[in-house]
């Protein structure tokens, strides 16, 4: 055993750690984890976990059902809600077959090898994402009610902001898991928050926004309210977004400084192929039916176009200077995958750096209106764009893709074919995104 994970054994000894949480994201973004005795980390660290993964929903059939979660040391953290007596940790985990090969499935493996390919070439990513979401109140029972916790808007602060406290408990936990937040603020919508991270590496980014979900979850609670991810809650409300900050670095240069005025060659080839594949990625990072309820609507985008600024635009420059530069892609929602959201954001982009692909002319006015090419209008059309994309069976392993796209064109039947989808969507989504 090496040094790292004797000096992680002494950790969890010396500081009473009596539960080890080994957390994994299935391919819809679903976190899914087992919970091990201390005693057991050892075994974890050196052969792995296995469990049962033709229970995990497009992972494996009975017939090969056995997989392992090997732990990444470098993801440890306390969960600051649990008891500080016998007190829980948390390691995001890598997936294995028993003989130690990859599992194809593994989401956050594929974004870990994206990042190690980019390092050979000279080119570095950072990642920052922006998060949004809803706080209901619950009944009496803590069962989750469809009505938001406050009536604030933007920016609005106490005692119209209701969530400020909450947003305060989660900012401080995630601060102790290692992830940090830079900005909260209230949001559009009534009971609806955002949390901004700090930009990290691709992988610490999609390792953030799980964090994000499970201290959101969980400080909700404890506060007696139910927090929503889902991307378009309140049929007549803002929905809510994942916008994904991207930066593009060679040998430590941002390739983004300065864009507005002199665009870096390179950076705007990575542009163009994040807009080039966008509608092939959307199934991947809007992948419930109600996503596309949130497109078109408070400055969600539904064209294929960029600018500087102009927030109504599939992809903006935002204002800033030196490493603050970076482009900011607005469609993706909070239900998604992180890591095949962001691995694919990155795949897009580096071809489009390999192919020299030209940049097209930034978007004035409301983007929404321009005549450009369109995202998918439904999930339906969106897996008809990912099911036909020779760049998305480059990028995922074909194993992937076809359980993806069978598992959602069996979501969408059954959602189309639904006589009221606000109450199926209430019914089968509301309680557990």
């Amino acid at each position: 055993m090496n040094h790292r994970a004797e000096e992680m054994l002494r950790f969890v000894e010396e500081n009473d750690i009596k539960f080890i949480r080994l957390a994994f994201c299935d391919i819809f973004g679903v976190q899914k984890n087992i919970a091990i005795m201390a005693s057991q980390l050892p075994a974890a660290i050196r052969q792995g976990i296995s469990f049962d993964a033709s229970a995990i929903r497009g992972f494996s059939n009975v017939e090969e059902s056995d997989l392992f979660l090997i732990p990444d040391l470098d993801t440890f953290a306390l969960m600051p809600w649990r008891p500080s007596q016998g007190c829980v940790g948390r390691f995001f985990c890598n997936i294995c077959y028993p003989d130690g090969r990859p599992f194809e499935g593994d989401s956050r493996r594929l974004l870990q090898n994206l990042t190690q390919r980019a390092a050979q070439a000279g080119l570095s990513f950072q990642v920052g994402p922006e998060c949004e979401f809803y706080l209901f109140k619950t009944d009496a029972d803590g069962e989750p009610l469809l009505e938001p916790y406050d009536r604030a808007g933007y920016f609005d602060i106490s005692p119209v902001d209701k969530g400020e406290n909450v947003r305060r408990e989660i900012c401080l936990a995630l601060e102790e898991m290692g992830v940090q937040p830079e900005r909260s603020h209230h949001e559009q919508g009534p009971g609806q928050n955002e949390i901004d991270f700090h930009c990290s590496s691709p992988l610490r980014a999609a390792d953030h926004l799980m964090t994000l979900r499970t201290a959101v979850k969980a400080i909700s609670a404890q506060n007696g309210l139910y927090a929503s991810f889902l991307p378009k809650p309140l049929p007549d409300k803002s929905g809510s977004g994942l916008h994904i900050n991207l930066s593009l670095y060679r040998d430590g240069h941002n390739l983004f400084e300065d864009f507005q005025h002199h665009p870096h060659p390179e950076a705007a080839s990575f542009l163009a192929g994040i807009l080039a594949h966008m509608g092939e990625i959307t199934a991947i990072a809007n992948p419930l039916p109600g996503s596309y309820r949130r497109f078109g609507s408070c400055e969600a985008p539904t064209a294929v176009n960029w600018s500087s600024q102009n927030r109504s635009t599939l992809v903006r420059i935002p204002a800033a200077s030196g490493n603050d530069c970076r482009i900011e892609v607005r469609s993706p929602d909070p239900a998604c995958n992180p890591y095949s959201t962001i691995l694919l954001l990155l795949e897009a982009g580096l071809e489009g750096i390999e192919q020299k692909l030209p940049l097209s002319a930034a978007c004035t006015g409301d983007a929404r209106l321009a005549d450009d090419p369109r995202l998918p209008s439904s999930l339906g059309q969106a897996l008809d764009r990912m099911q036909q994309s020779a760049f998305v069976r480059r990028a995922l392993p074909s194993r992937l893709i076809e359980s993806f796209i069978q598992a959602k064109r069996e979501e969408f039947a059954r959602y189309e074919s639904s006589g009221d989808r606000d109450r199926y969507e209430q019914q089968h989504y509301f309680r557990i995104v």
